[in-house]
């Protein structure tokens, strides 16, 4: 198909960035599936480093031990939209990464800077070896892992439209406790000083609040064919 082929031809980095919530993973999978790119779930990569660190016993509130072992885990990201792997020394955590008590230390271990500058040269790496071209989704994407990419992408949402596909998300969570761990985890995120979440001066910003996730999909798709067209 030329138009498949043409999409193949043409190499294209897309960051998508934005707080829980917004719809970032759904999203970023599905136009990669759709644009034969591959696809990379940063979040996932600071979970996993997260659950090494209570597997093994860190102290989670002593950045200090954190930064000594932050470069002892082999985290092994597969980029397949249709199939995304993530493995930390050999085990699939793809699983266990999504667990509460994960989610709940995951800001406090990506806030330390010898973290993020471990995982940030994993994110590159794998960026610069996406032959077709890759989706990578995240909270400092646009900003400080690739800077460069060629279309920035800005998800928002309101904190009610959030916490809602949060707890269905996460089964039995109760809606009012997510709505209230989004709003910390925000303020924790956004305020951290190495690399805080925050929109690119040149990203496109989308409110996904009142939209469908097609609807969200089919805006990014042409987004992205646009940015390809005008090359």
């Amino acid at each position: 198909m030329e138009n498949g082929a043409a999409r193949t031809a043409q190499p294209v980095i897309v960051a998508i960035d934005g707080p829980s919530g917004t719809g970032k993973s759904s999203t970023s999978k599905a136009v990669a599936a759709q644009l034969g790119l591959s696809y990379l779930d940063t979040g996932a990569q600071y979970r996993a480093i997260t659950w090494w660190m209570v597997t093994n016993g860190i102290d989670i509130d002593d950045p200090t031990a954190i930064a000594a072992v932050a470069g002892k885990a082999d985290i092994v990201s597969g980029t397949d939209p249709a199939h995304p792997t993530i493995t930390v020394d050999g085990v699939d955590v793809a699983g266990p990464i999504r667990t509460q008590e994960v989610t709940s230390k995951v800001s406090a271990v990506s806030a330390v800077p010898e973290v993020r500058a471990r995982i940030t040269e994993l994110q590159r790496s794998l960026a610069a070896s996406a032959e077709t071209g890759i989706v990578v989704e995240g909270r400092d994407i646009g900003t400080t892992v690739l800077p460069d990419a060629d279309l920035k992408i800005f998800l928002t949402a309101s904190p009610e439209a959030r916490a809602a596909r949060r707890s269905g998300e996460l089964k039995g969570a109760d809606l009012h406790t997510t709505r209230e761990a989004l709003i910390k985890r925000d303020a924790a995120d956004s305020s951290r000083k190495t690399s805080p979440l925050a929109k690119a001066g040149d990203a496109v910003e989308v409110d996904t609040t009142d939209l469908t996730l097609s609807q969200v999909i089919e805006c990014v798709v042409t987004l992205v064919e646009e940015k390809r067209a005008a090359r």
